[in-house]
């Protein structure tokens, strides 16, 4: 065999890299369940300041001999910016942890928590039963108050929902992504368009959903749209490039559309008649 040269040795470390990285993916999620059941978010959030490894351990309320896997959790989800790490200037041994955007959002109580879905997506046991409101189309309105919005959600989400001047509901199933094209064009499409057509088509349909766009998009965010994509497949369904959405739009019986891609991952999509 012929002996390789740098450059090829490095490509080939560079690829072994990059494969270990992959096979190993599953411990970031495993570790964020952990935390996650800990409650380790809420009680950085509740200390105010950074909290060190020993009152973290006291608040785990764990045995010290096990402060060391703490740590190396801690320092491995700090790697991939689910903490923040903080080393003392004159103890360089004393560290605290802080939180960061991503942890932040793992806060209970707060009203953009995604420490259910955590949950979700690491225990098969768990199901999704919705949870929409009318939170969005009520913030919208108080901002637009001529403005007549109808919510579509699922039956149970919306029953007991109180109808107001400008925000009403229809019950039906509201899962995009998770349904065949087919599907998506004779229920829901079918549906929202029957809808905003009775006023004149002077009304449109807005979704907050997924566009994968690898020409566009930085590296991450493909990452994880690619990812949803893939556990899509699990229940038939997928996460559609924008080529998809507009055949799924001109399919259903609508005329143009808008896509605007601000919602971090989602997007907000305008659909008109």
């Amino acid at each position: 065999m012929a002996s390789m040269n740098n450059q090829e040795a490095i490509e080939l470390f560079e690829g072994q890299n990059l494969l270990y990285m992959q096979l190993y993916g599953s411990l970031t999620s495993m570790c964020l369940k952990w935390v996650v059941q800990l409650g380790i978010p809420d009680m950085i959030h509740n200390h105010v300041k950074p909290i060190t490894l020993p009152e973290l351990v006291s608040t785990l309320q764990i045995a010290a001999a096990k402060a060391c896997f703490v740590q190396r959790i801690m320092r491995f989800l700090a790697h991939n910016g689910i903490f923040d790490i903080h080393e003392s200037q004159e103890d360089h041994e004393l560290i605290t942890y802080a939180l960061t955007p991503a942890s932040k959002l793992l806060i209970n109580d707060s009203g953009h928590c995604l420490s259910p879905m955590v949950r979700l997506l690491t225990d098969p046991l768990l199901m999704n039963v919705g949870g929409g409101t009318r939170t969005t189309a009520t913030i919208i309105c108080d901002a637009f108050p001529k403005l007549k919005c109808v919510v579509f959600d699922l039956p149970h989400v919306v029953a007991n929902l109180t109808r107001t001047n400008n925000v009403s509901f229809v019950g039906g199933d509201n899962a995009l992504h998770d349904w065949n094209d087919e599907k998506l064009q004779k229920d829901p499409g079918k549906m929202c368009k029957d809808c905003i057509s009775s006023k004149g088509n002077r009304g449109k349909v807005i979704i907050i959903d997924t566009v994968i766009n690898e020409k566009k998009d930085y590296q991450d965010m493909t990452q994880t749209k690619l990812s949803m994509d893939i556990s899509m497949l699990t229940i038939n369904g997928k996460e559609p490039t924008e080529e998809q959405w507009k055949h799924l739009f001109l399919e259903a019986g609508f005329k143009h559309y808008k896509i605007f891609p601000i919602f971090g991952f989602r997007s907000l999509i305008e659909v008109y008649p």
